[in-house]
């Protein structure tokens, strides 16, 4: 009983010292994709780094995740942003707001991988994206 309450106490100290976050608010954001470092061809089997090159336009956005859909030999890539929601947030520069982000691609297939780069959105609102075709060889 008395180990009980020493972890009852424990407990109860413990959750009343966290102290709370900054409360800020955050948007996401799927950042258009510049241009991508990958590689001509693939060997099956080997593991390759692809890189995507963004730009950011203030000091809010930070990286929140690599979204990544495949369909049969076919992958969607787009970097997603968190934007805080903050009055104190500076403009960058191109320069300054460049930003890449590097994952690494196995390649489990033969045939050609089609890459599709998310780019943003065109005049009618539909998606667009850079795309690159990559022959697998043995």
């Amino acid at each position: 009983m008395r180990k009980k309450i020493i972890f009852l106490l424990a407990l109860f100290f413990i959750l009343n010292s966290c102290t709370p976050g900054d409360d800020t608010q955050y948007s996401f954001k799927f950042m258009p994709i510049e241009s991508v470092d990958i590689p001509a061809e693939f060997t099956l089997g080997e593991t390759y780094p692809i890189t995507v090159h963004y730009t950011v336009p203030t000091s809010c956005y930070y990286f929140s995740s690599l979204y990544y859909d495949k369909d049969l030999n076919i992958r969607t890539i787009a970097i997603e942003n968190a934007i805080a929601q903050r009055n104190n947030c500076q403009d960058l520069s191109a320069a300054d707001g460049a930003n890449t982000h590097t994952f690494n691609f196995y390649v489990t297939s033969n045939g050609s991988y089609i890459f599709k780069f998310y780019q943003g959105k065109d005049d009618q609102g539909n998606d667009i994206f850079l795309e690159y075709e990559v022959p697998v060889t043995n």
